[in-house]
């Protein structure tokens, strides 16, 4: 039985895990990318935008993107085994068909994943922990971002290079870094920064690796992630070149079962699925070129983008425990054009343009291991699927922001995306064995359809108004639908007795309206937003994936931070929503969806917040994050009661260069689950760790 809570040895950190110094009493104007694709002053943002700076990221210095999640307003990206993880933006936390693809996931603004080809752990691929900012849009965005971005889009922004190319360096400090920080349970990081200039050009780079041993037994992993970026200017224009890729290799921990099982000390630390991984790597490569004849009031961009990503893991959750292995291969082009007129009215257009090739295959290796005849004979060992799909997406926008008073600003946008399946199967069409024998019972359980193609047309609009108050308050009120295409896996990997999965896109329509203030002291944003989905995807009682599941989603958000001139400062985010079903089904494992029920694993309540004392000696900030309580299944009846965690961070500069910082996760040593479910009968859950320290020891150049 492992215990995570030993004390920290020692460990080195560097600039990008340890904020520098802040103006006493001052906010940092906050600029925005997300919504508009240019820097924006969130001020003139219509609509809701959540954002951590780099500051924040750095003290932060998180171990998985739940630390950071737990952050924004309507945010909950649940922590699962090692990096895995689940993402509820104005949502529930969703699994099964319907999940993957709800929440668009970008890099630099570039989706991280071709449409059809998500993965409900895809920010594991993200160098989240280098990330200059990330910003979340809550909700359907707008015109310019296409499918899965139907209930929030996470965007990660990497440094950019800090010099110009051809500017010389001689005299001017280039910035590097080095670090390595050791924490509970095996746990050790090191990371390398670098902002400076090669052959006189700028370059930007950063690599993370860590090593983790688990809390859990069998739960360790082995991750790096990484990216590098350069500027060039040339006589045709200024060149923008970034590569990220990423590494896993882990051992997945299973749920516990029992009701309250991660609170019994002889259960919360075992895994009953010891011989579950989970490999995967990814890589992105993209390349922007902005014309020389760019002017203020008229710009081109034009952003190529080619991506690869593999995975392989044993689904443990399954009888009979078979290996999937899935990848994808894909590239595209993002052409955009904005005008400015003198009245400050302005107009976007563009396109995007994307084509991939995907795979995915399943293999058992041996007989299920279960009592149960009918499960021995419908999940036969050997090949299960092996398909290949390629996917082809044009998608025309245009986005229209015109002032009609010095304090009054419309927005309206449009977008069509039009998006194609071809769809390969590599194996014997129906539901037989791979031999071409038939299984008993009326068939094995999964199903292969015959070759076919898929096209699948969207259109999505959005409308928005958003007056100034005074130059440090606006207020908006917008209105907005989102799409999600089906994924090439819910068209594909059928089971049962469907040969053919006829689904319709998921759409949601969103009401908004919000308020925020931007000044010296004090930074506030407050949304209510209405939001109704329809298609949505799932599997009925008959094991058949159907879009035809309706929902409510409502709520209210507060997002605020504050600065003194004392050095104190304070922040908070905080969400009280209802998620409802809108339709009665009788729907897979037995369950039945009644209308008016609350959709399970989503919180009415998230909140955190934080508050702390900074001078230039350093720094301590504690944390308390409240997770609400919440339904496991869809009947209502089984229900996880919430917890409350807090967490410390304390800063020391003991000289100009060197920095240290302890951090005490789950200072109260409160047992808890990072997730609770309900299925087959049992109440399982995803203990959350004990008491955690992790010390930094920091040197950097400035």
């Amino acid at each position: 039985m492992k215990k995570s809570t030993a004390l920290v040895v020692t460990a080195l950190a560097w600039q990008a895990g340890i904020p520098g110094h802040a103006t006493p009493g001052m906010l940092d104007e906050e600029i925005a990318i997300t919504a508009t694709r240019i820097p924006t002053d969130t001020l003139d943002v219509v609509g809701n935008i959540a954002m951590l700076d780099a500051r924040r990221i750095k003290l932060t210095a998180a171990t998985h993107v739940n630390e950071i999640g737990s952050q924004l307003a309507g945010t909950w990206i649940s922590r699962g085994s090692g990096q895995e993880h689940l993402t509820a933006i104005r949502s529930p936390v969703l699994t099964g068909p319907g999940a993957c693809g709800s929440f668009l996931m970008l890099e630099d603004s570039i989706p991280i994943r071709p449409v059809g080809f998500c993965n409900v752990n895809q920010l594991m691929e993200v160098p989240t922990e280098l990330a200059e900012s990330i910003e979340v849009l809550r909700g359907p965005a707008n015109a310019m971002f296409g499918s899965n971005g139907l209930h929030g889009t996470i965007n990660t922004l990497l440094p950019e290079p800090k010099y110009r190319s051809g500017q010389r360096s001689r005299g001017a400090r280039q910035d590097f870094s080095a670090a390595t920080e050791l924490g509970p349970d095996g746990y050790i990081r090191g990371r390398l920064g670098w902002n400076g200039q090669l052959a006189e050009q700028p370059v930007a780079a950063g690599i993370v690796g860590n090593r983790y041993d688990g809390f859990r037994d069998s739960s360790g992993y082995r991750q790096a992630k990484g990216f590098i970026k350069t500027r060039r200017v040339l006589s045709s224009g200024e060149l923008d070149i970034s590569f990220s890729g990423s590494y896993l290799n882990q051992q997945t921990a299973g749920f516990v079962l029992g009701q309250d099982a991660y609170r019994d000390p002889d259960v919360r630390y075992t895994n009953p699925n010891p011989d579950a991984y989970r490999k995967a790597d990814s890589q992105r490569l993209s390349v922007r070129w902005s014309p020389a004849g760019n002017r203020p009031e008229s710009t081109l961009s034009v952003t190529g983008f080619a991506r690869r990503s593999d995975m392989e893991f044993l689904q443990h959750f399954l009888p009979g425990q078979p290996v999937e292995k899935n990848g994808q291969i894909s590239g595209g082009l993002m052409v955009s054009k904005r005008h400015r007129w003198d009245s400050g009215s302005q107009i976007t257009m563009g396109v995007d343009l994307e084509t991939s090739s995907g795979y995915l295959e399943e293999f058992q290796a041996g007989e299920v291991d279960s009592d149960s005849a009918f499960l021995r004979e419908t999940r036969p060992p050997g090949q299960h699927y092996d398909y290949r799909v390629s996917s082809y997406l044009l998608a025309p926008y245009a986005q229209l922001d015109l002032v009609l008073t010095d304090a009054l600003r419309v927005v309206a946008g449009l977008r069509f995306d039009y998006l194609v399946y071809e769809y390969d199967n590599r194996m014997l069409t129906g539901n037989g064995r791979d031999d071409g024998t038939t299984c008993g019972f009326g068939g094995c359980l999964f199903n292969r359809p015959a070759d076919r193609t898929d096209q699948f047309r969207n259109l999505a609009p959005n409308l928005g108004l958003i007056y100034r108050f005074n130059p440090a308050m606006a207020g908006y009120v917008t209105l907005t639908r989102g799409f999600r295409a089906p994924q090439a896996a819910e068209l594909y990997r059928l089971q049962s007795d469907q040969t053919v999965a006829d689904l319709d896109s998921e759409e949601i329509d969103s009401l908004e309206a919000g308020i925020r203030r931007n000044s010296r002291h004090l930074r506030v944003e407050l949304a209510a937003f209405a939001m109704r989905k329809r298609n949505f995807i799932f599997k009925d009682a008959d094991g058949f994936n159907v879009s035809d599941g309706k929902s409510s989603h409502a709520g209210i958000e507060l997002q605020l931070e504050t600065r003194l001139d004392n050095g104190f400062f304070a922040s908070a985010a905080g969400s009280y929503a209802r998620h409802e079903y809108r339709f009665s089904r009788d729907v897979a494992r037995g369950e039945s969806i009644r209308s008016g029920n609350e959709i399970d694993t989503a919180p009415r309540t998230l909140a955190s917040a934080r508050i702390g004392f900074e001078n230039r000696y350093g720094l301590v900030e504690l944390e308390g994050v409240h997770q609400g309580a919440y339904f496991l299944n869809a009947a209502n009846t089984a229900r996880y009661g919430g917890h409350n965690l807090l967490n410390l961070r304390t800063l020391w500069h003991a000289t100009e260069d060197w920095m240290f910082a302890l951090r005490i996760n789950n200072l109260a040593d409160t047992w808890t689950a990072d997730r609770a479910d309900f299925s087959f009968g049992n109440y399982r859950y995803f203990p959350g760790r004990d008491r955690e320290f992790f010390l930094q020891i920091g040197y950097r150049t400035l």
